[in-house]
This record gives structure tokens, C-alpha cells and sequence, in this order.
């Protein structure tokens, strides 16, 4: 055996500030971050009190002994500055407001806290506490914090969830060319999620303007970070991504503002990110007032020991040796912090019977609850919906050529569009020529990514987030399931999340290949997975003139929308208008293709195209179809207007899918119209799906796991005949 060592190209510095760092630091800064550390100890304190009192509905995960980390990241960022955080975020959320109007001229050691500041300390605090005054109008509470404004991005619950969407803000930087840094808060149990290696390994690879900034407080709920990896140092895993790794002393603002100047230098010169482990302490429990010693799962001396430590305690008592700030200074930056959470306090609740009670006229109204699932459609106003029978002159085109157009169209138009995805600039478009021209046309706009779904959504979750417009290919219908957390956790539940406070502007595309003999694992049908999360919009379009339409109308939402393409219509010629990939098809709105009288048939998608021919056969025995394609399939979209119109003359009522039984949507529309058009129907609703089994791969197999035509025919037949 040979072996021969390999040097490796990484230097991790530990970071401790000494007096001259102290020094070098204007009075106006030391007191701004004086003034964070007593602000957030204040409000965390004050939250625990209003959890005893019953007005906080929820956990209470507070910040303290992380007060440090926070001033110090904050100290050295722009007001346009980005941030995420964690489910432990109040001190991110308040420093960043704190330096927000830092940059806009207050001076904590002169002035009076503004109404503006005192604003969002109220609006914070009513947020936790789930009323309509907080900035996600009560339904974010203590961990889903969002506020554009002050550049706070959003804060998530999911360990780990916000990693990827702050790797995508800081793409939407790098794209708009702008001089932005994001700072990504996470803590120590989310290294060991696969998104963190996913989103750090795109940092790595496009050189993004983002820092992730590890708060190691030693323990994720219970379990201690010597039992849940096996190094110590957390920054040494940035070796992996080829960024560079820091280590500060999470207790002390000042070591903590130094790391931060060294990686926002990075960032700013195009260099990439940083990874920084700030060692720091939580004083209690996971979440409450309760001390983890109570737990057993660490001692009362690890426990005083850090409490020496307190950045609360420590810091001004350096600054008053150092002579920097005056003891009275000090007490009069407490004083304020002190009376700005009283404030806030007082503006949320009231005194009953020696007891606090949340102001009753401050929660939100029920009749608020589903505004913001979806945006108000304000995005197609002045649009002109069309149908093929809108146009004179066609022109023949395969299905998958039309997707290439179509999104090329928005490349060419639109300088937010971009797309991503596995393989798809390499083969001069893609290994199914879904982007067939477009890698040369748009080189920079057309990013292949690693193996690495679940990084590469929540990468354009968080550029959508920032304004771009991704397209993401999913290759397969089945790797959702492994970017499952940034598909329904983030991508569809964030803007209802956020207080309708921010847009989703996401278009996934992924194809079916039942038919190719992949096999169970790559042979999903994903209408009943995606239709589960009311946040998406879903299509399945049966023809590329359909394709088209529907594509432009999916790039117009402000919401996240799938399409959902069959690799049996790729190589398929349909018409299409002649030189016009500009039309719009309504989403929501289904089309009758086939009119008729005995049976009302819905279908989508490949199925559609079984089901023409099936109708065709059918009217030489006697059966008239009306055939319904739906076009638009997520559950809140489903067009019943045009089916209670059809079964009002049919009344009865077949539903065709090639998905399996659970995985259909059959159920969802059978339900409504069982209720909505009881009255037209003259039977059962007949649903006719795949068999509830993985896709096989064996021809004969998978032939025999979907509906045949002769079954489709067959069961149409008999729903007209009513033989039932």
C-alpha cells in the first residue's frame, strides 16, 4: 500500500476580541449594542411572564443568553441587509430593527426611542402573542416572524427549514448584482439536516453572498452536541463546501462583531460565504422558564459557570472599565430598553383582577383566517384569456418543443426568470430536451445543480421570496418527496405563514413517466401528494396548445403553481398558434373538449387523450360523451361551475386518473359533488384510477397497474347505460 498525504487548503481561526478591540469601537456603536442586549433580556423576560399569565398561546423559545450573538451580527450589517432565523429568533428580529433605525439616524445615547421603534418592539410582541397587530397578523407567532421592512426574511420552525431560502435570497443578490449580504441564524441540531449541507454546497459552488451563523449553545432541546456529532467545531465542516470557516465567542458581542466584519468582507468582494460557530449558552429549557438542570440532562455548575459569562452583565461592566461608557450612560440605555418593552406591554394588555389579559380588541378576526392562502389575483389584471378557438392559423408542434418555447419566451422577456435543475444544461437542453436551446441562448440564467432537490427548491423558494422568478425542473415526480420539507413546509405554507406579507412566485415542472418501466421509485403520479397543501396551484395540461397557455398563466402567479407533464405527450405534434407563445389560458378553468348527453366524463393530463378516443368509440353504440378537461387540478381550483352545468344534463358523473386510488383526486371532486349537484345526479359517481401499488417495472405489469382504454371505455359504458 501507498498512501500519500493531502494538504488541505483551509484555515479555521478562533476569534476572541481583546481591550484594544473595545477601544477601537465608537461610543455610538457600543451603546447601540448595549442598548440590544438590555432590550431583548427585557422583552424575553417580560414574554415569560406573559406565558405564565395564560396570553401567550404556544412555546416561548427565548434568546437568552444568546442576547450577544445578536448585537454583534447586527452591528456590522447595512439596513438593506438580509436575515433568517430559527424558531429562537426574538433577539435576531429585534437587533435588526434596533440597527434598522440605527441607519436611520437614531442615536440610542441621545435620543428618545422613536414611535417608529417602538412600533415594531409592539408589533413583535404582538406577534408571539397571535394578534392582528403582529407583523404576520397573529399567525406566525413566536417562531414564524417575518418583516420586510427591517430585512428580517423570515424565521422558521422547521430546524434547518430556512437554511435553503436564505442560500436563495442571497442568489436574488448575487443575480441583481446588488451589494447585499445574508445572514442565515441557525442553530447547532440543524448542521446535522441535510438541507444544511444541500444549501451550503450551492453556496459553494456559486460564490453567494450569504454567512450562516451557527448559535452552538451546546444542545438541541436535550440532546448535547457530543451526542449528536462527532466534532466539536462546527465551522470545520465548511471545509466541505470550500468556504471559509470562523469560530467567535458567542458571549461576547465585540468577538462576535469581528468574525462577522471578516466574513461580510468576504461576501462583499464576490469571495462567498462563511460558516461561523459562535459558542454560547441558553440559560433555560429548550422553551419556558425552567432551567435544563430541572431536566437532568445537563448540572447547575455547567449552568452557573456560563451564567458568568451573562453578555447582559459582562459587557457593560467592560465598557465601564474600559472607560468607554459612563455608569449613568448605562443606566440610562437599561432605563430605555426597560420602558420600551413596558410600553408594548401596556399596548397589548390590560390589568384584571391582579392578572395580565391580552386587549380583547386586538385579535384578529375569524373572518381573516383564509386571506392570504393565495394572492388576490391582482397579477392578471389587463390579461386577455384565450382558447384555441380565439385563433385562424396553426402551426404543428411537439409537446415537449412547446415547454422549450414557451420557456425560452420567458427568458428572452423577462430578466427575473431563471431556471433550475438536475442535467438540464447539459445536452444542449436537458436529457428530455425540455430546454432544448435555451443552455447557449441564457448560459447564466439555465443552472444545472448538484443531486440536491430539496437545496435547490428551497433556493428558489427564498429568490422567489426576493423578487426573481425561478422555473425549477424536478425530474422526477417522486424527488419531491425528498425536497418534501421546502415544497409544502416552505415553498406552500409561507405566505398564509407570513401574514400574506410576501409572494411565492415558484413554477415546478416534473413528468410523469408512468409508461417507461422506471420502476415504483420513479413513476410517481404527484396530484394527490401536491393537492394536500392548499398553498399550490396545480395543472396538467393534455396539449401543448394547452401547455403554452396555461405555462404563462402559471409565470403571472404571485403563488407557487406545478406542472405536471406526461412523458407519453413529449414526442406528441399538436397545433398551436402561429407565431404567438403569449396567449394566456385561465388557471382554474376547465374546458369542455367534447359535448354530449348521457355521462359526463373529467379527466387530465395523458388521460384526457384515452378518454377521447374512448368517447369516439363509444357514439357507435349509442353513448354521447361530454368529455371535461380539467386542466387546473389543485383541489381549490377544480372548475365545479362547469361540471354542474354538464351533470345538470348528463346527470352522471365518471371520473377518469391514471394515479392510484389514494393518490387521486377523485375522492376530493366526488365529495363536493355529491353535496353541490345531488339533486341532477341519477347514480353513483363512478371514479376509475390506478391500482394502489408502486409502479412496476415489468411491462405486462405496469400495463396491467393503470386503467386500459378498454377499461375506460367499459366503465363509461355502463355510468351511461346505468348499469351500476
Amino acid at each position: 500500500m501507498r498512501s500519500k498525504h493531502v494538504p488541505l487548503n483551509f484555515n479555521l481561526d478562533k476569534i476572541f476580541a481583546d481591550d484594544a478591540d473595545y477601544q477601537q469601537l465608537s461610543p455610538k456603536i457600543l451603546a447601540n449594542i448595549a442598548f440590544e442586549l438590555f432590550l431583548i433580556r427585557e422583552f424575553e423576560q417580560t414574554l415569560l411572564k406573559l406565558f405564565a399569565e395564560g396570553c401567550v398561546h404556544g412555546p416561548v423559545h427565548t434568546s437568552i443568553g444568546h442576547e450577544a450573538c445578536a448585537a454583534g451580527v447586527m452591528s456590522t450589517l447595512l439596513a438593506s441587509d438580509k436575515i433568517t432565523s430559527t424558531h429562537r429568533a426574538h433577539h435576531h428580529y429585534l437587533s435588526k430593527t434596533v440597527d434598522y433605525f440605527a441607519a436611520q439616524g437614531f442615536n440610542v445615547l441621545t435620543d428618545d426611542v422613536t414611535k417608529l421603534l417602538q412600533s415594531e418592539i409592539t408589533t413583535l410582541m404582538g406577534e408571539i402573542m397571535g394578534l392582528a397587530i403582529g407583523c404576520c397578523g397573529g399567525r406566525g407567532g413566536s417562531m414564524h416572524l417575518r418583516n420586510e421592512k427591517i430585512g428580517v426574511i423570515g424565521t422558521n420552525a422547521i430546524v434547518a427549514g430556512g437554511i435553503p431560502l436564505a442560500t436563495g435570497a442571497a442568489f436574488a443578490a448575487k443575480y441583481n448584482k446588488s451589494n447585499d449580504v445574508v445572514v442565515c441564524f441557525l442553530g447547532d441540531g440543524a448542521v446535522n439536516q441535510g438541507a444544511f449541507h444541500e444549501a451550503l454546497n450551492l453556496a459553494g459552488i456559486w460564490k453567494l453572498p450569504v454567512i450562516y451563523f451557527v448559535e452552538n449553545n451546546l444542545y438541541a432541546v436535550a440532546t448535547s452536541i457530543a451526542n449528536a456529532t462527532a466534532t466539536s467545531d462546527l465551522a470545520i465542516k465548511a471545509i466541505a463546501y470550500g468556504i471559509e470557516g470562523l469560530i467567535v465567542d458567542g458571549m461576547d458581542p465585540v468577538s462576535v462583531r469581528l468574525g462577522m466584519e471578516k466574513a461580510i468582507q468576504t461576501a462583499r468582494t464576490g469571495h462567498g460565504a462563511t460558516l461561523i460557530e459562535a459558542k454560547c449558552y441558553r440559560f433555560f429549557h429548550h422553551a419556558g422558564p425552567i432551567p435544563g438542570s430541572s431536566y437532568n440532562y445537563r448540572g447547575k455548575d455547567e449552568e452557573a459557570n456560563w451564567q458568568c459569562l451573562d453578555p447582559v452583565v459582562m459587557f457593560p461592566q467592560k465598557l465601564m472599565e474600559l472607560k468607554l461608557l459612563s455608569g449613568s450612560q448605562i443606566e440610562q440605555l437599561k432605563q430605555k430598553a426597560i420602558e420600551g418593552v413596558q410600553a408594548a406591554l401596556h399596548f397589548c394588555t390590560t390589568f384584571n383582577n391582579n392578572k395580565l389579559q391580552v386587549q380583547e380588541h386586538l385579535w384578529p378576526e375569524d373572518a381573516t383566517l383564509e386571506i392570504g392562502l393565495r394572492s388576490d389575483g391582482e397579477e392578471f389584471a389587463g390579461i386577455v384569456f384565450s382558447e384555441k378557438e380565439d385563433f385562424s392559423q396553426f402551426t404543428q408542434q411537439t409537446y415537449v418543443e412547446a415547454i422549450a418555447a414557451v420557456t425560452g419566451r420567458w427568458l428572452q422577456k423577462d430578466g427575473r426568470v431563471f431556471v433550475v435543475g438536475e442535467e438540464i444544461a447539459n445536452f444542449g437542453g436537458g436529457p428530455y430536451s425540455a430546454t432544448k436551446g435555451l443552455p447557449a441562448q441564457f448560459p447564466d440564467r439555465v443552472l444545472n445543480t448538484p443531486i440536491s432537490e430539496a437545496g435547490f427548491v428551497g433556493l428558489a423558494g427564498g429568490a422567489a421570496m426576493s423578487g426573481l422568478r425561478p422555473i425549477v425542473e424536478i425530474m422526477f415526480p417522486d424527488f419531491a418527496l425528498v425536497a418534501a420539507d421546502q415544497l409544502f413546509n416552505q415553498v406552500g405554507k409561507l405566505r398564509h405563514m407570513y401574514g400574506d406579507t410576501v409572494q411565492m412566485p415558484v413554477v415546478v415542472r416534473t413528468r410523469i413517466a408512468i409508461g417507461c418501466g422506471y420502476g415504483g421509485q420513479h413513476s410517481l403520479d404527484p396530484v394527490g401528494l401536491f393537492s394536500l397543501f392548499s398553498g399550490w396551484t396545480i395543472v396538467a395540461p393534455s396539449n401543448a396548445f394547452d401547455y403554452i397557455g396555461l405555462f404563462n398563466s402559471a409565470m403571472t402567479s404571485n403563488n407557487p403553481v406545478l406542472i405536471i407533464e406526461h412523458h407519453e405527450l413529449y414526442p406528441v405534434k399538436f397545433e398551436v398558434p402561429e407565431n404567438n407563445l403569449d396567449y394566456f389560458i385561465p388557471l382554474g378553468k376547465a374546458k369542455i373538449v367534447r359535448t354530449g348527453s348521457n355521462v359526463t366524463v373529467l379527466s387530465y393530463g395523458r388521460m384526457l387523450n384515452v378518454c377521447q378516443i374512448a368517447a369516439e368509440n363509444l357514439q357507435s353504440r349509442g353513448v354521447d360523451v361530454e368529455l371535461i378537461d380539467l386542466r387546473t387540478i389543485s383541489p381549490l381550483d377544480i372548475d365545479y361551475e362547469t361540471i354542474g352545468c354538464s351533470l345538470a344534463k348528463t346527470h352522471i358523473l365518471v371520473m377518469v386518473e391514471q394515479a392510484p386510488r389514494s393518490l387521486s383526486l377523485a375522492q376530493k371532486i366526488a365529495e363536493h359533488c355529491q353535496t353541490a349537484f345531488f339533486d341532477d345526479m341519477d347514480g353513483p359517481i363512478i371514479t376509475l384510477a390506478g391500482r394502489d401499488i408502486p409502479n412496476p417495472v415489468s411491462k405486462r405489469l405496469e400495463q396491467a397497474a393503470v386503467p386500459s382504454s378498454d377499461d375506460i371505455e367499459q366503465t363509461i359504458f355502463k355510468a351511461a347505460k346505468r348499469q351500476l
